[in-house]
């Protein structure tokens, strides 16, 4: 049975981490070259609430800043996570792309999610060339409620979806599936916590584990 599997992508597919300490150090560094910020660069924090939308991260880490400070760091930061992804400072999860061959061997439609800006996930699939097993990649920017279930209703009726599967490593991917009637796949990677884990159907520590999984739905 052939199934629409939809992919989150920070935290799931692309790993994250190799970019964003030096992006968010050199968006920090720009914000204390204006006198904007004093304090060490808040990358715990950003660790922490990964793959909430764009307006809660800038929110959470400029507290005090007015929306236009807040949106010149994020375009600031972009242009940094951009660049360290086009000059090979990012990776994949390990198998991603196995596991991507494997899946359209077995003709299930694949699709990324993410909360993600949509010039960003361009370059990830740009760059690994993941546009020759994804057909679509949705951006939060395409949807006015900057939800993550969402964002999933509207691929669902975009492309007609009757059954498939949801893979993230947050809460927020795991209710996107089950809000969707949709089975969850939680994993176990660099920003999950174990609480939001607990809610999905499954959860794997590999992605190549999604095919056992497949094989018992």
């Amino acid at each position: 049975m052939s199934l629409a599997i939809i992919f989150d992508m920070d935290g799931t597919l692309f790993q994250t981490n190799n970019i964003l300490e030096i992006s968010l150090e050199d968006t920090f560094d720009n914000l204390r070259s204006q006198n904007r910020w004093i304090k060490e660069t808040p990358l715990k924090k950003y660790q922490e609430i990964m793959g909430v939308p764009l307006p809660v991260v800038w929110e959470t880490l400029l507290p005090d800043a007015t929306n236009e400070w807040r949106e010149s760091a994020n375009a600031f930061f972009h242009e940094r996570l951009i660049a360290n992804i086009n000059a090979g400072k990012g990776a994949l999860y390990q198998n991603t792309i196995e596991l991507f061959r494997y899946l359209k061997s077995n003709g299930h439609s694949l699709f990324i999610a993410s909360n993600g800006q949509t010039e960003y996930l361009k370059a990830i699939v740009s760059y690994y060339g993941l546009d020759q097993w994804v057909t679509e990649t949705f951006s939060i920017q395409q949807i006015h409620t900057q939800n993550k279930t969402d964002l999933v209703t509207e691929i669902i009726n975009l492309h007609g979806i009757t059954n498939g599967m949801v893979i993230g490593d947050r809460l927020s991917d795991i209710q996107a599936a089950k809000q969707n009637n949709l089975h969850s796949i939680g994993c176990r990677f660099d920003f999950s916590q174990e609480k939001e884990l607990a809610q999905a159907d499954f959860v794997i520590d590999d992605l190549m584990e999604i095919r056992n999984v497949l094989k018992g739905i």
